[in-house]
């Protein structure tokens, strides 16, 4: 069978994105019930806080050792074994009886999140054409925005009526049957459908190939130029959108323009619309020009023009002008699933995973960094009205998206599709 002309392919797509909904939903669904943890629990602000950042500093920090270990061993066992990881925590997660049982569930969480999406570019990479990936990346990128969406009103609705427990109780068990269902979608079938294949020669090649000692590829892959280009674009348009999304999105609007939290919320959805259009629309755009570098640049300049009036306008732009800001940005957002297209065409096969991995780990480097230092210059200015507070915070936006320009300029537009292809059917 050969993957990449076979039908079954749309079958891994459908069951690999539907993971990735479920998976992305979890990654910010917590956040809808920190005040009722905190009652519950009888938990302070700051251990809140904690359960958050553990899952995301297990996320950043596992993101190229994953790299490295799905380039050697494969991506099904890991995007398998990351998606029931989900799902126990998850689990766990709505049995939980004390706040040490919440923090080991939201840790689970985050181990098993560090294994989705390298794994999922690298399934794609195997089962699609390097068109096809390209296009399909943004409807990834769409499906990631959608399960972010389903974490807002949805879920919350679903929370008011029925409590918090069942919701998250549901959604672990889905994500296990999600597990169940990859492993005959990614492992089974296909082992069937190979069974009179013989590949004895290729594959011995393949091993050979991945026997290359682990601190050569990393030194090759630190010291590229490419592989830091795309480093620097997800952590300026990615860490930029999630870090002021998830942190100071919502007090900003209430502080600077006197909203409620409801109408505050409203921004952070207006952010996520953008998101969706922008992945597909985006991908769509750098498949009909045939050029990655021309599109993406575009999108970098506009994420840091966008921060850039937040600061020229005082950090309290007319509300109209803001309403085009987030979209914009959460539209930035969106086109970064262009930062794995760069890699998938830049790079060899068996080592798109490594550098998927340091890439996305410079859009979370960036989420995990941009809050705190925006919080440390809102403390700074604390006895200043709030407006002048986030007008000096939003310097850290600006210069973080700089740098992602700067990315979207060090990349090198390279064209290594027959080549590629030849890798993947060997």
């Amino acid at each position: 069978m050969e993957k990449q002309n076979s039908r079954y392919r749309w079958v891994v797509f459908a069951a690999v994105l539907l993971s990735y909904l479920l998976i992305v939903s979890q990654r910010t669904a917590p956040g809808l019930i920190s005040d009722q943890l905190m009652k519950e629990f009888n938990v302070t602000a700051s251990t809140i806080g904690l359960l958050t950042s553990i899952q995301f500093l297990a996320y950043a920090g596992l993101q190229i050792p994953i790299g490295i270990l799905s380039d050697r061993f494969g991506p099904n066992f890991f995007l398998i074994v990351g998606t029931l990881l989900n799902g126990l925590g998850t689990l766990l997660y709505s049995l939980a009886s004390n706040e040490w049982f919440l923090l080991f569930a939201r840790l689970l969480v985050g181990i098993g999140d560090a294994a989705i999406w390298i794994n999922l570019v690298l399934i794609l990479s195997q089962w699609f054409k390097v068109n096809e990936f390209v296009k399909l990346l943004g409807m990834a990128g769409m499906i990631g925005s959608l399960g972010f969406l389903f974490a807002t009103v949805p879920f919350s609705t679903w929370i008011s009526l029925t409590g918090w427990r069942t919701p998250f109780f549901t959604v672990g068990i889905l994500l296990c049957l999600c597990g169940i269902l990859l492993y005959f979608v990614l492992v089974k079938n296909p082992k069937k459908m190979l069974i009179n294949q013989t590949s004895s020669s290729s594959s011995s090649v393949k091993i050979e190939n991945k026997r290359e000692k682990t601190l050569v590829t990393l030194r090759r892959i630190f010291t590229s130029r490419q592989a830091w280009a795309t480093f620097l674009c997800h952590f300026g348009a990615v860490g930029t959108y999630v870090g002021f999304i998830g942190s100071w999105a919502v007090p900003y609007g209430m502080h600077v323009y006197g909203m409620t939290r409801s109408g505050a919320s409203q921004l952070i959805m207006i952010g996520l619309i953008g998101a969706i259009i922008g992945a597909p629309l985006t991908t769509w755009i750098s498949s009909r020009l045939g050029t990655i570098k021309r599109p993406y640049m575009l999108v970098h300049l506009m994420i840091f023009l966008c921060w850039t009036a937040f600061l020229l306008f005082g950090g309290k732009p007319p509300f109209y002008i803001l309403v085009v800001l987030f979209f914009i940005i959460g539209y930035g957002n969106g086109g970064s699933a262009l930062t794995f297209a760069v890699v998938r065409k830049s790079f060899a096969i068996k080592e798109v995973g490594v550098v998927s991995g340091f890439a996305n780990t410079g859009g979370f480097l960036s989420a995990v960094l941009l809050p705190s230092i925006f919080g440390r210059v809102l403390d700074h200015f604390h006895t200043a009205s709030s407006t002048v507070g986030y007008h000096y915070s939003f310097i850290v936006p600006v210069i973080f998206s700089l740098l992602g320009l700067i990315g979207g300029i060090l990349i090198t537009e390279q064209r290594q599709e027959v080549s590629q292809s030849k890798e993947l059917t060997a």
